[in-house]
């Protein structure tokens, strides 16, 4: 009984953690979900609501603090008279 205890957890360490690039009828896959659907005629169509967004780190920091809802409004107003 010991001795299948034994071979059962040698057995189990030979194999490892599965990776993404491992076995051939398994696909771990990497994180990545899909960012849209295949069409029937053979195309792909990126569903944009599914995109992360993209902030460039060479964007500038904005240095002033972001409006209340109040002024907000009280800019569009201004700007629209």
């Amino acid at each position: 009984m010991i001795k299948d205890i034994v071979t059962g957890v040698c057995r189990g360490a030979k194999r490892g953690v599965l990776t993404s690039k491992q076995g051939r009828n398994f696909y771990k896959g990497n994180r990545s979900g899909s960012m849209g659907r295949h069409t029937k005629h053979g195309s792909y169509v990126i569903d944009w609501s599914k995109l992360k967004p993209y902030v460039s780190h060479r964007t500038p920091k904005i240095s002033s603090p972001m409006p209340t809802p109040e002024e907000f409004l009280d800019l569009n107003h201004k700007k629209s008279e």
